[in-house]
């Protein structure tokens, strides 16, 4: 039995080690808006925030965790008033709106540190994949969550 802090609330959970946390997250959690994408780390749609850092959840495990607290897209706030979700709003981000979790979570650290981010640093951090190319767009919502 191990213990996993996620959005604020304790879960005490029996599962082998060296299991992905996204599937807890998803099967025993029941949380859903973090999604399976290509199950080895590369396109970023399972993206969680671990002590405040992005992580690619299908890839981690428990024992990666180490205790620190999980945050996924229904915890960033239970209403969309998260400066980011707003921003994707407004700015009409999603179309098919699959990656879109991984990629708000993704861009938290943009905008975290209160730092108006250069195009240059939204390129470099927004590493996820978005099969639909919304990319022009997300870089004005981050722009615009940010104040810029």
């Amino acid at each position: 039995m191990a213990s996993l802090t996620v959005n604020g609330q304790t879960y005490q959970i029996q599962s082998d080690p060296s299991t992905p946390v996204l599937w807890l997250i998803r099967d025993v959690i029941g949380l859903k808006g973090t999604k399976y994408g290509c199950g080895i780390s590369v396109c970023g749609a399972c993206t969680i925030l671990v002590g405040g850092t992005p992580q690619r959840s299908c890839q981690i495990t428990m024992a990666d965790i180490n205790g620190a607290p999980v945050t996924t897209i229904e915890g960033l706030s239970a209403d969309s008033s998260h400066p980011l979700q707003q921003a994707w709003i407004a700015h009409q981000v999603p179309q098919c709106g699959f990656c879109q979790s991984g990629q708000i979570l993704r861009a938290t650290q943009l905008i975290a540190n209160g730092k108006i981010p250069s195009d240059a640093d939204i390129n470099v951090t927004m590493n996820n994949i978005c099969v639909c190319g919304t990319y022009t767009r997300m870089r004005a919502a981050i722009h615009s969550a940010a104040g810029g």
